[in-house]
């Protein structure tokens, strides 16, 4: 099965991800790329705490993902790619160009130099210019808090 989806969200394995999105999904497995969660054993203890058990999850830096990503959109597993940042979505891109076709942009919180564009969106005006740029990539970018919810297409985002 491919990679059925990836999603930034800066609470990176957390109820809505797991529940709102891992069940209607089927998702057999999260992969969560972050460099320095990939560095902090307790941290990644957490996360999988936050997983049942019928969910593997697996933790990369955005080097080690980048090569895997056609291996796994290629797999037999349910895969969801999670980042915790537009960055790092744009850092695998950059890595591995052309594996990812969609990008989901679930909980992005305030933050310095960020303004509201949905109720649990907050983009910078650099964060916003890096997805349009990755847009006219090829890149699909939608926001959607849950599966239930209407995609809202970039454009509508500023």
């Amino acid at each position: 099965m491919p990679i059925v989806l990836c999603r930034v969200d800066d609470r990176l394995v957390h109820g809505q991800v797991v529940v709102g999105w891992g069940r209607p999904l089927d998702l057999q497995r999260i992969v969560l790329v972050d460099d320095e969660v990939r560095g902090s054993d307790w941290e990644q203890e957490l996360y999988r705490m936050a997983a049942p058990p019928e969910i593997q999850v697996e933790f990369a830096s955005a080097a080690e993902a980048a090569p895997q990503l056609a291996g796994w959109d290629a797999g037999r597993e349910r895969v969801l790619v999670l980042v915790g940042a537009i960055g790092t979505a744009a850092d695998l891109l950059r890595r591995s160009p052309g594996t990812l076709h969609k990008l989901n942009l679930g909980g992005i919180h305030a933050g310095a130099g960020r303004r509201e564009r949905l109720r649990y969106l907050y983009l910078s005006e650099e964060e916003l210019a890096m997805l349009h740029r990755l847009a006219l990539e090829g890149l699909e970018v939608t926001a959607q808090d849950l599966p239930t919810s209407r995609p809202v297409a970039l454009k509508e985002l500023g």
